[in-house]
């Protein structure tokens, strides 16, 4: 298709990278589930091995990972996209092509937990330094600048707080100290932000979410605005082989097609649950950038194209209380992860995030009644009754 990037959210979403297999037409991308490719002669081979087109081994680049690789780079406005076996591989990727001993990251306090918690445990031991900070101000990030500092690492929507950081404004710091901007922009998937053209230089996704969007696939993808940059993360993911599975890569091109379908059901029904919930009266608080109430609403409104599908809140009672609700739902399911069809619960604390110290846990604004809720694309009804239920045995 010409053009691709001037057409709507939703054509590029089904069409980019996408198109009829030469060989047989066939209009869904094959699988090329094999792990080497024949050359024509051993010309051709050194040619590809020199760079030019061409396939060599498929942890080098394959046709069916290619295509998913091109479909999230055009959604995200880069030059180029790699895609990952997990979302873990796809921040490795990041944290192994630019930090070193002696180098230093900012990064989001309430950040997926095993994102931060691998910071500092494991790249600790190679000397890479890391401060965390509530980068929802700007000043923070300001003040934790250091001359080695290489990478500024945001998440917003932070995971499981629902706060929003600035991203023009940190990227505006970063960049005057010399430091690349990441993005982990799971939470509000492409559909609704796009973190490259507000001045960051790398976003990444765990895929297994709303790109994806149907529980079955673990996967992970790196997005580059600029070619150099691109250069590098390609370097570290071939040598380090977190690569991805023709038949995954599949699997998340067949789910991304329904990206904005899923997302427009999931987020209505996430903004009727956060003002049914802000209502009730066992409910203490609640967290979501859709609400007018959330305390970033107009940034929210500015950097998003909407709140998403998870909210965050609390009820009356602390813990045992949100005990209660994750124990007796029916309709939610209790379990880690996110962006699925159906509506899963958690409690952060003791969950995905129980290896984050307890005083930095709190400080970040996890508290231990916080009870995540990503929403699905279930019957409305179905989902404020459900909640409506256990909420009445606290």
């Amino acid at each position: 298709m010409k053009d691709i990037g001037k057409k709507g959210m939703m054509t590029r979403i089904i069409h980019a990278g996408q198109h009829a297999d030469p060989a047989t037409g066939a209009v869904s991308t094959p699988i090329y589930q094999t792990s080497t490719f024949a050359f024509r002669d051993a010309d051709h081979g050194a040619a590809c091995f020199r760079g030019e087109p061409g396939y060599k081994y498929t942890r080098l680049g394959n046709p069916t990972t290619e295509a998913l690789e091109h479909n999230i780079a055009e959604l995200e406005h880069g030059c180029g996209a790699l895609a990952a076996a997990s979302g873990m591989a796809a921040v490795n990727m990041v944290y192994l092509a630019f930090l070193g001993q002696g180098t230093h990251i900012v990064a989001t306090d309430a950040l997926y937990g095993p994102s931060r918690m691998i910071l500092e445990s494991e790249y600790v031991r190679f000397g890479v330094a890391s401060t965390f900070v509530d980068s929802s101000d700007p000043k923070n990030v300001a003040a934790a600048m250091r001359p080695d500092t290489k990478l500024v690492y945001l998440e917003t929507p932070a995971n499981p707080t629902l706060k929003l950081t600035d991203l023009e404004a940190c990227a505006e710091i970063a960049h005057k100290g010399g430091a690349l901007v990441v993005v982990d922009n799971t939470f509000a998937s492409p559909y609704l932000q796009n973190p490259l053209l507000q001045g960051a230089d790398i976003v990444l996704h765990s895929m297994t979410k709303f790109i994806n969007g149907h529980t079955d696939v673990v996967a992970g993808i790196v997005v580059a605005k600029d070619p150099e940059i691109y250069a590098r993360l390609r370097k570290v993911h071939f040598n380090f082989g977190g690569t991805m599975d023709p038949h995954q890569a599949w699997l998340v091109l067949r789910g991304v097609k329904t990206l904005g379908l899923r997302m427009d059901r999931a987020q209505d029904n996430a903004m009727k649950l956060g003002a049914y919930l802000e209502k009730h009266p066992k409910v203490a608080w609640v967290r979501y950038p859709g609400l007018e109430s959330h305390p970033q609403y107009a940034l929210g409104k500015r950097q998003m194209r909407g709140g998403g599908a998870v909210l965050s809140f609390g009820v009356k009672g602390g813990l045992e209380a949100g005990k209660t609700v994750i124990n007796n739902v029916e309709i939610a399911t209790l379990a880690v992860s996110l962006g699925g069809v159906e509506t899963l619960i958690e409690h952060p604390a003791s969950m995905t995030h129980t290896g984050v110290p307890i005083a930095d846990r709190l400080a970040a604004g996890i508290s231990d009644d916080l009870v995540r809720l990503a929403v699905g694309c279930e019957s409305y009804e179905d989902l404020e009754a459900d909640l409506a239920r256990v909420l009445e045995m606290i």
